[in-house]
């Protein structure tokens, strides 16, 4: 007789595969739990155990998605419940946080597609044209004493944290983008706050400004300045 055909082999196997199944089942049963929690927040527009759905939801992402949709809700409905979650979880630690730590990263595609400016090292550097409301944003930003990056991509973020280190960021971008954002800073240690843009795309793409400077706000005094901080820059 061979060792596979002994009792102990037998029993071992048979224990893994018992492990095995209800660890399977452990996660389909957490994840419909998630699902379930996930979708009574986003129609009652209330959060249901916050601290319990982030890091579900990162660990199980596919099978919450997969369950959610049998619940009726889309990806972008789930995405969108994520981000708005991840920065009211993330509030009080960014408010928390000094201005000269804090950092803002604005997408490329917010340009006019007439923008004179050039590619940097550390992104483009605005030359305040005029032909989009990215120059009076950004010199406002700056004024209340913010470092502000324009950049083509997630490379770039990764670099000025390594170079600046900030301790927490704003991230503006399209649905996706600003929730693979998030995730990213997460797993960099930092505080993320998440503005969605109006308007998506590759060109001449439109943020949410108000959202922006609300966000960029939190935790100071409102400042005193040119730009208005109730109506979004056209």
């Amino acid at each position: 007789m061979t060792f596979f055909e002994t009792e102990i082999w037998v029993g071992l196997m048979t224990l893994i595969g018992e492990v095995t199944f209800f660890l399977v089942l452990g996660m389909v049963l957490a994840a419909i739990t998630l699902a379930i929690i996930a979708t009574a927040s986003i129609t009652r527009g209330k959060f249901y155990l916050p601290r319990i759905l982030i890091p579900g939801m990162v660990l199980l992402e596919g099978l919450v998605k997969a369950f959610c949709k049998l619940l009726g809700l889309d990806d972008k409905d789930l995405i969108t419940f994520f981000i708005t979650l991840r920065n009211t979880m993330n509030k009080q630690a960014f408010a928390e946080t000094p201005l000269e730590r804090r950092a803002i990263f604005l997408p490329h595609c917010l340009r006019s597609a007439e923008c004179p400016a050039h590619l940097t090292p550390e992104g483009l550097k605005c030359r305040r044209c005029g032909r989009c409301p990215v120059g009076e944003n950004v010199e406002w930003l700056e004024g209340i004493g913010y470092h502000v990056f324009i950049i083509p991509g997630s490379t770039f973020v990764k670099r000025m944290v390594k170079k600046y280190r900030p301790q927490a960021i704003i991230g503006v971008g399209c649905l996706m983008e600003v929730k693979e954002g998030i995730d990213m800073a997460d797993r960099m240690g930092l505080t993320a706050i998440g503005v969605v843009n109006f308007k998506d795309g590759c060109v001449e793409t439109i943020a949410d400004w108000t959202g922006v400077r609300d966000a960029a706000l939190i935790g100071i005094e409102s400042p005193s300045g040119s730009v208005d901080l109730h109506s979004p820059a056209e």
